[in-house]
């Protein structure tokens, strides 16, 4: 068994091990953690990333998703996919969401794609960036390695869709928060 942490540079310069991204890895899995710069501050990015009801306000491969009831911790979604991934949809389940902490967690359960007993962590961080609020969004996770695939396969593929989730939420906060310090403006 082995464990995955890394390292986040706080926005004090100091550096700090985040637990809250370990993961247990067995042989047969890969996991890895991302990291984001947004310049956009924590509640506008945390707004994006809590809503398990809507991942495609900021997820670009995703068309659809559907949740029976106000989410929470336990609650399934289904999500469509849009073409040009190697699936259509994705059941998940919500396993964490502190708004305190600004921890989410979710665990796919099922699917017609090959990411099983996925799980993942995001985790948002208050920085300053360029002497602005920003985020510093954290993304970390686990799966089984597919047969025929290697670790490093695997591991290339989900970083790949991870970074271009993380891409977007970034653009997509950016743009937002853009909007609303130029909407302040205009009232004063």
């Amino acid at each position: 068994m082995v464990t995955n942490d890394y390292i986040i540079v706080n926005g004090d310069g100091s550096e700090s091990v985040n637990i809250l991204h370990k993961h247990e890895v067995h042989d047969h899995q890969c996991s890895s953690a991302l990291v984001k710069h947004i310049k956009a501050p924590v509640p506008l990015v945390w707004s994006l990333v809590r809503r398990f009801d809507q991942p495609q306000k900021y997820k670009p491969f995703i068309s659809q998703c559907i949740v029976n009831g106000d989410p929470q911790i336990g609650s399934v979604r289904e999500v469509n996919v849009r073409s040009g991934l190697p699936a259509t949809t994705s059941t998940e389940r919500l396993e964490l969401l502190d708004d305190e902490e600004h921890i989410f967690s979710m665990r796919i359960v099922g699917g017609d794609h090959r990411l099983k007993n996925y799980s993942s962590i995001m985790t948002v961080h208050p920085e300053v960036i360029d002497g602005r609020p920003g985020t510093l969004v954290t993304e970390s996770f686990v799966v089984d390695v597919p047969d025929g695939n290697t670790k490093d396969e695997t591991c290339f593929f989900v970083e790949a869709l991870i970074k271009c989730n993380l891409k977007s939420l970034a653009d997509v906060s950016e743009r937002l928060a853009v909007l609303d310090w130029t909407e302040s403006i205009d009232r004063i």
